[in-house]
């Protein structure tokens, strides 16, 4: 398996019928573990970036999955120094809404996760749905 060939460790969810239930902790797990699948090659290119989660985004879009805010390692120039770090944040809340099952949520994580990280390396949203990342 790329990354380091770890499996996901499953991460009990209680369904209520409607949403999947999920803890903070659970879900920081999961995001933890996502990133541990990215090959090590691009990992060690990943510059000036942290990754967050959080449980819901901006009211004024309450579906989005994931969120990548910062410069792009591509636009990267000589004026880049003593910035703040570029920030991926992964938000649970609506991933929970959209996912039927604990597989579902282990998948879309992974998902959002590479699509904020593709960010990071310049990749645009319409190659990432080209690719499958969308």
């Amino acid at each position: 398996m790329p990354g380091g060939g770890h499996l996901p460790v499953p991460v009990p969810v209680r369904d209520n019928g409607r949403v999947l239930e999920m803890t903070r902790e659970q879900f920081e797990e999961l995001v933890s573990q996502a990133l541990d699948r990215i090959p090590p090659e691009l990992t060690r290119l990943m510059d000036n970036v942290a990754v967050f989660v959080e449980d819901e985004p901006d009211p004024g879009d309450p579906d989005l999955l994931g969120l990548y805010e910062g410069t792009p390692l591509t636009d990267r120039g000589e004026w880049y120094a003593g910035v703040l770090p570029d920030r991926i944040t992964i938000y649970r809340g609506p991933t929970l809404r959209m996912c039927e099952t604990q597989e579902d949520v282990v998948a879309e994580t992974e998902i959002t996760v590479v699509h904020e990280i593709a960010h990071h390396f310049g990749i645009d949203d319409e190659r990432l749905h080209a690719l499958g990342y969308g």
